[in-house]
Formats: structure tokens, C-alpha cells, sequence
């Protein structure tokens, strides 16, 4: 095991046989791709948690913004 691999553990994933037979042809990695979309989907998740548990300190910074314009606006050089 290479410095800062996971451990692994085996499972099982039901497919479409359609999208199992055109991954085997183009010779891709099933369990990568997998692990791959499985992570894009928890980011995507936590993602929107996260804007959902932000949502109101979010929109009193921008409505604070919208009264009052941006702090420190008068020492910006663009």
C-alpha cells in the first residue's frame, strides 16, 4: 500500500447491461469510474448542504452589502 492509500473494500453495484458491455469495450475502469461519479455526487451534496445551512448568513452579508455597498470599497484600487 503506497503512502496515503484508502483502504478498500469490495461491494456490489448493479448496472445496466448496455452501460456495463460499452464500458468493458473501451477498456474503462469500472471501479474508478464508479468511485469517481460516487465523489462527484457527495460533493454535490455537500455542496448544497452547505449553501442551505449558510443560506442566512449569506443573505445578510448581501443584503448588507446591497444598504451599505462593500466594506473597505474606498480603499479599492480597481
Amino acid at each position: 500500500m503506497h503512502v496515503g492509500a484508502l483502504p478498500r473494500r469490495s461491494t456490489n453495484v448493479t448496472l445496466s447491461a448496455e452501460l456495463l458491455e460499452e464500458a468493458k469495450s473501451l477498456d474503462l475502469n469500472i471501479s474508478q469510474a464508479c468511485e469517481q461519479g460516487l465523489k462527484s455526487a457527495i460533493a454535490a451534496i455537500r455542496a448544497r448542504q452547505w449553501l442551505e445551512e449558510n443560506r442566512a448568513s449569506l443573505e445578510a452579508s448581501r443584503q448588507y452589502v446591497e444598504e451599505n455597498g462593500l466594506p473597505l470599497a474606498d480603499y479599492r484600487n480597481f
